[in-house]
């Protein structure tokens, strides 16, 4: 059990590190002012990281969510073969419903970097 913790552990570690060398991050950290003020770079940095984070959660949620309706789908068309048009119509609604939420959080970490209402009161 041990084990399986610590893989797990060594997992997420791996992931994030390779998150944080990744492209975007590259790309977008010519978007840090070049001034001294370190509030400026400190808002952008947070900005970038809750895009991030704000896409990762989304994405995972939404890949659940579909996964789990595709799952549910194929039972049911193998419990029931005759119902299999209803249960496809069914699914695919489902799933575009769950994959909204994953547009959702584009749109918020869209906004996050490039319209951010709280600009003006951080960046003067």
């Amino acid at each position: 059990m041990l084990h399986k913790f610590s893989r797990g552990i060594l997992t997420v570690i791996t992931t994030v590190a390779a998150l944080l060398v990744s492209s975007p991050f590259v790309f977008a950290s010519e978007a840090i002012p070049a001034t001294d003020s370190n509030s400026k770079a400190l808002f952008t940095l947070a900005a970038m990281l809750g895009a991030g984070l704000a896409m990762g959660v989304g994405a995972v949620g939404a890949a659940l969510g579909i996964g789990s309706i595709g799952n549910a789908a194929c039972n049911a068309v193998g419990r029931n073969p005759g119902v299999q048009g209803k249960i496809m119509m069914t699914m695919l609604v489902g799933m575009a419903m769950a994959e909204s939420i994953a547009i959702y959080c584009l749109v918020i970490a869209l906004v996050l970097l490039y319209a951010n209402p709280y600009m003006r009161y951080f960046l003067g």
